[in-house]
């Protein structure tokens, strides 16, 4: 496997981005990972679909949003609007490369699974797409000034309503839910399920917490998104 690190130009400073490609392999189909608040593309399960992905012959493509790992900016002066317009530009950044055939999946955890899923509905092409433990709402946000990453430009959009809750008629989405999960609960994922178009299906992850502490929870995780990705990235334009 072979991993290419690059960076993409934003307005007011730059995005760091991973690519992990397949061996041997001709043009492929690509996966853009998005990572939650609080966390990077350097986070263990990020660096685990970086490994497992491009074995099952899929890039993979992790990225950290501006004022995360290696991006410039402060996490605190973002928003859901900013988030979507990071993923939007790596996923420009990614279609012109040689090794990729065009064809892209987004899987995304938590708040990256939010975003993911509006970035999905907004190219309207039936992009396939994996939300982990994702919040169908962000209406109790709005009573967790101290949470990681959640600043005042936030707050303000999440007042607008602008972005508060996630998008209905996303096809080919998977929603995986942990069972024990206390920072998301399992209604989230019942929601996101419900507002989303055939076909999709929800899996619940029984005992696993929201981050998939339990290696065995977050391998099967992995296994189920790449069996729903492969399955639907194949479909795609």
């Amino acid at each position: 496997m072979l991993e290419e690190r690059h960076s993409v130009p934003l307005e007011d400073g730059k995005l760091a981005l991973a690519l992990h490609l397949p061996d041997g392999r001709g043009p492929v189909a690509c996966v853009v990972a998005c990572h939650g608040l609080g966390a990077s593309k350097d986070s263990d399960k990020y660096l685990l679909l970086g490994e497992e992905f491009p074995r099952a012959g899929l890039a993979l493509a992790r990225f950290d949003f501006r004022g995360c790992g290696e991006s410039t900016g402060r996490e605190d002066e973002t928003t859901v609007a900013s988030r979507i317009d990071d993923c939007r530009a790596v996923l420009a950044r990614l279609e012109s490369h040689p090794r990729l055939d065009g064809r892209f999946g987004l899987l995304g955890s938590s708040m990256g699974g939010f975003v993911a899923l509006h970035v999905a509905a907004a190219r309207g092409d039936g992009t396939p797409v994996v939300t982990w433990n994702a919040p169908a709402s962000l209406a109790d946000l709005g009573d967790s000034r101290d949470s990681p990453g959640i600043g005042m430009p936030f707050l303000l959009e999440l007042s607008s309503g602008r972005y508060a809750d996630s998008p209905r008629g996303v096809p080919r989405h998977l929603v995986i839910q942990a069972e024990a999960d206390d920072v998301v609960d399992l209604e989230h994922g019942s929601m996101l399920h419900a507002r989303a178009a055939e076909p999709c299906d929800f899996v619940i992850i029984p005992g696993a917490d929201h981050r998939l502490t339990d290696m065995a929870h977050r391998r099967a995780a992995v296994a189920r998104s790449l069996d729903w990705l492969l399955r639907f990235v194949r479909e795609t334009p």
